[in-house]
């Protein structure tokens, strides 16, 4: 175990029973703590997340929740010393909304959008294929900081066609949609065109952020829901699924998709990472 843990990551000791003999060892678990967000003095919401990239969590958040549109929106970011509590302050009246929604994120995230609502359908974009699909998840495992030392986290990634731009991990699958948009911001890097890969289920509301960063592609280890199928063939989103060795399911928008067949230096085949 290394002696100084990256931010996210705390020592825990099990008790292993294997071979009819007990066995304590020493190990690392992921973090998980209360995160809450003020806007302009008003409490907006409580997170559970790794406090890691707290600030960044929090401006993801508010865009996608539509309260603000570029950094020009934002006045003040103030991260608390304990890493409990990021207030921003807008450079416009914030009022909180009424209603809200708990989602089937881990740990029960929260979003103020009606994901019924109207969007329009994202723009045509050029074919990827699908050993880049897969070179791409590769390089988000390498990215992880967190998941080879404590497991029991999700990361995602934005990235072009062949380059992996941003990475940002967490115990809520949600969060790391939120982290990699409020990062993106801070950076002044563009999602619009980009290519998310994820560890975490693509349920309505990871579909969701990823159409309002206008990313038409969302590749997962795991499946989609059918409300995000649905949501993904409205809002012209492919959805890929079950990256596995040598295989992987397309759910929507197949056209994205290069179907021409691999070459012999295609690495799809090649084995993945474990899960």
């Amino acid at each position: 175990m290394p002696q100084t843990l990256p931010p996210g990551a705390v020592p825990a000791t099990y008790s292993l029973f294997q071979q009819n003999s007990w066995e304590d060892v020493d190990a690392t678990v992921v973090e998980e703590t209360s995160l809450c967000i003020h806007v302009n003095g008003q409490k907006l919401a409580t997170l559970m997340a790794t406090p890691s990239d707290q600030e960044a969590l929090a401006v993801g958040f508010l865009a996608a929740e539509g309260f603000i549109d570029s950094l020009d929106d934002i006045e003040l970011i103030e991260l608390s010393h304990s890493g409990a509590c990021v207030d921003v302050w807008l450079k416009r009246e914030f009022v909180r909304p009424e209603r809200t929604i708990i989602t089937s994120g881990c740990g029960g995230g929260i979003t103020f959008d009606d994901l019924t609502a109207e969007r329009s359908p994202l723009p045509p974009a050029d074919p990827i294929a699908p050993d880049q699909i897969v070179a791409l998840y590769r390089q988000l495992r390498s990215a992880a900081v967190l998941y080879p030392i404590t497991r029991g986290i999700h990361t995602s990634a934005i990235c072009t066609a062949d380059t992996l731009l941003l990475a940002a991990e967490d115990v809520g699958r949600h969060n790391t949609l939120d982290k990699l948009w409020g990062l993106a911001l801070l950076k002044e890097i563009e999602t619009e065109g980009r290519i998310i890969i994820t560890t975490g289920r693509v349920s309505s509301e990871m579909l969701g952020k990823a159409a309002k960063m206008g990313a038409p592609v969302i590749a997962s280890r795991t499946s989609p829901t059918s409300r995000s199928v649905a949501l993904a063939q409205a809002w012209n989103i492919t959805i890929v699924g079950y990256l596995r060795q040598g295989s992987l399911r397309v759910y929507s928008t197949a056209e994205r998709i290069d179907t021409r067949p691999a070459t012999e230096t295609s690495t799809l085949s090649a084995a993945l990472p474990s899960a």
